[in-house]
């Protein structure tokens, strides 16, 4: 199993204390504890791409790009590229810039997005945010394959015979559909035979588990071998502590403080005590025994061999997060390693191009 630390980079009071840090030090935030994620072992470092408050994560691609030069091991994910919202020639040539800058180390994950202040400010309808999303990925997919691409287009003007510049490092790079609730996500996915990343943040596990299924139902209908199916999930939250009680007892005021922002934004609430989060969440709130035994029900359930977590701490001390990232990785890490395999691709660059050929 690999292990993803994900930030959407939301910029907010912290929970807790109230205090809400300037826009240069969440920034600086992102960068320390995507060094912070390579240094303790992780395999993914991803960041969300949100055009509305309270998310500062409008441009990936130049956090990703300033992460790539800090680090050298890590993969780098988007989490999601909201292709649907963007020119996907655009979007191409920023994220071919940044797989040579990153030497190949960049997985995509791309979806619809959420939220109806970005839609509204991009100008995209709930009617038309679906068939913009396919649009745009079959778009850039072809970019991304070939040198010279003929499209007829809905959404922005056609391209005839178009060459796109830089042409990409990896070929091709790997493609994650994210998927929250609903079947086109996941249809588009299996079509194409990508990976999916199921969000499975904000409900139990039921409706995760039933798009899943229905992945696995459309990859086979497309005629792909079922072997090659790869499966990531999100978590909720994350406290590892030596012990159930003291990990619940330092997790209770980061609930307290979220569900009153919840009551008070007149957002719905899923779990109304930590209790029943931790019990019916994908949060991972408790002793390293516990944590491996609840991702082994989830995977029970989804059949995943990719697991994101946290990077930011989200309203515990630095110490709480940074201890309970050391515990994650020294005794909950090693072991579900063991237990649940990899995905069926190599995680190193994926078939990087020798040479490019010189423009004309």
């Amino acid at each position: 199993m690999r292990f993803l630390a994900i930030t959407l980079i939301v910029h907010r009071p912290d929970p807790v204390t109230g205090r809400r840090k300037s826009t240069h030090d969440r920034f600086r935030e992102v960068l320390d504890n995507a060094v912070l994620a390579e240094e303790l072992g992780f395999d993914g470092f991803g960041v969300g791409e949100r055009h509305e408050r309270p998310f500062i994560s409008s441009s990936p691609t130049v956090v990703l790009s300033h992460v790539a030069a800090l680090t050298r091991r890590i993969r780098l994910f988007t989490a999601v590229t909201t292709l649907s919202l963007l020119d996907p020639v655009r979007a191409y040539e920023d994220y071919a810039t940044l797989d040579h800058l990153a030497e190949g180390r960049l997985d995509l994950i791309i979806g619809k997005g959420n939220g109806s202040a970005q839609r509204e400010l991009f100008h995209v309808t709930p009617e038309d945010q679906w068939d913009r999303n396919a649009e745009s990925y079959e778009v850039f997919r072809q970019l991304w394959r070939q040198d010279r691409v003929t499209a007829k287009t809905r959404f922005r003007p056609e391209l005839t015979d178009a060459e796109v510049w830089p042409r990409p490092y990896q070929r091709p790079v790997r493609v994650w559909h994210g998927s929250a609730t609903s079947r086109e996500s996941v249809d588009l996915a299996a079509r194409h035979g990508d990976p999916l990343f199921s969000a499975n943040v904000t409900h139990p596990v039921e409706p995760y588990a039933e798009l899943i299924r229905h992945y696995r139902e459309r990859w086979e209908h497309y005629g792909h071998d079922p072997a090659d199916i790869a499966v990531g999930a999100g978590t909720a939250g994350l406290l590892v502590a030596p012990t159930s009680q003291q990990a619940l007892a330092a997790y209770r005021p980061v609930f307290e403080a979220n569900l009153a922002f919840f009551r008070r934004a007149g957002l719905p609430v899923v779990f109304e005590t930590l209790e029943d989060f931790v019990a019916r969440s994908s949060a991972l709130i408790g002793s390293p025994q516990q944590v491996v035994e609840k991702v082994h029900r989830y995977h029970e359930q989804f059949g995943h061999t990719v697991l994101h977590l946290h990077a930011d701490a989200g309203g515990l001390t630095d110490t709480q997060h940074r201890n309970s990232l050391e515990l994650f990785q020294s005794a909950v890490a090693p072991v579900l390693r063991k237990d649940i395999p990899d995905p069926p691709f190599p995680w190193a660059p994926v078939d990087p191009a020798a040479e490019e050929p010189a423009p004309v």
